[in-house]
C-alpha cells in the first residue's frame, strides 16, 4: 500500500489552516502532519516531519514564505520536499521570485477544494503545478521585472554555458514548456509519446540544474532563450 502524501500546512492564519488541515485530512492518499504560522517553524517542521508537499503562504509577519521556501530548497537534506506557494491571487509580485528559490508552484487561496487536492497530489508526484494561464501571468510577471535576476542565482552567461549541454529536442522541448504547454500538448507538436517528452524534459532538468518544471520556464526567460512578447 503507498503511504499516504506527507502535508505541511504553513499560513499565519489559523482558521485557514484548520480549513485545509480538515479538507486534507479528508483524503485517504494525504495526510497533514504539521502547522506552521510562519516561515521559520515551516523550515524547522519541514525537517523533523520530512514532509512531502509544503502548502506555504508568501505573506507571513517574521520569516515569509519566500525566505522560507529558499532555506527549503537550499537543503540537501529537504531535496524531495515540494513547495506550492499560496497566493491571494494567482500571479502577484513574488511569484517570479518564489519560483526561483525553488518552489514548485503556486496556487491561488480561492481555488476549489479539488484543485488544491489536485495541487498536491500534482507535486509530489515531482511534477510542476504551472497551468499554461499561470504560466503566461508568470511571463508577464517576469517581462514587467524587466527580467532581472536574482544576485544569487546564475548569471545569463551561466545558464547559457548549460544550455549549450542541451540537444536540440531538448532545447525545443524546453521552449514549449516555457510556452505553457503540457507534455501531452508538447508530444502531439513533436509527434512523439508523452513518455519521450517527459525524458527530454527530465533530462533538461538535470543538465540545468532545475529542480521542476517551474524552474525550468524561470530559466528558458532567465537564459534569453525564450523572450516574452509584448502583446
Amino acid at each position: 500500500m503507498t503511504p499516504p502524501i506527507k502535508v505541511l500546512l504553513v499560513d499565519d492564519q489559523a482558521l485557514l489552516r484548520s480549513a485545509f488541515r480538515v479538507l486534507v485530512d479528508s483524503e485517504a492518499d494525504m495526510e497533514v502532519v504539521g502547522e506552521a504560522a510562519d516561515g521559520a517553524q515551516a523550515v524547522e517542521l519541514a525537517r523533523s516531519t520530512r514532509a512531502d508537499v509544503v502548502l506555504m503562504d508568501i505573506r507571513m509577519p517574521g520569516t515569509d514564505g519566500l525566505t522560507a521556501t529558499r532555506m527549503i530548497s537550499a537543503d540537501p537534506e529537504l531535496a524531495g520536499v515540494r513547495v506550492v506557494m499560496l497566493t491571494t491571487f494567482e500571479v502577484d509580485e513574488y511569484v517570479v521570485q518564489s519560483l526561483r528559490a525553488g518552489a514548485s508552484g503556486f496556487l491561488g487561496k480561492g481555488a476549489e477544494p479539488e484543485e488544491l487536492l489536485n495541487a498536491i497530489r500534482i507535486a509530489a508526484g515531482g511534477e510542476a503545478l504551472l497551468s499554461p494561464a499561470a504560466t503566461k501571468g508568470l511571463i508577464a510577471t517576469f517581462l514587467a521585472q524587466g527580467g532581472s535576476s536574482d544576485s544569487d542565482g546564475p548569471s545569463a552567461a551561466e545558464y547559457s554555458e548549460r544550455l549549450a549541454a542541451l540537444t536540440g529536442r531538448e532545447r525545443e522541448v524546453l521552449v514549449l514548456v516555457a510556452g505553457g504547454h503540457s507534455n501531452d500538448e508538447i508530444a502531439e507538436r513533436l509527434v512523439v509519446s508523452p513518455l519521450t517528452v517527459k525524458t527530454h524534459v527530465n533530462r533538461a532538468m538535470a543538465k540545468l540544474g532545475a529542480r521542476d518544471r517551474a524552474q525550468l520556464v524561470v530559466i528558458a526567460y532567465e537564459s534569453g532563450l525564450v523572450r516574452p512578447r509584448v502583446e
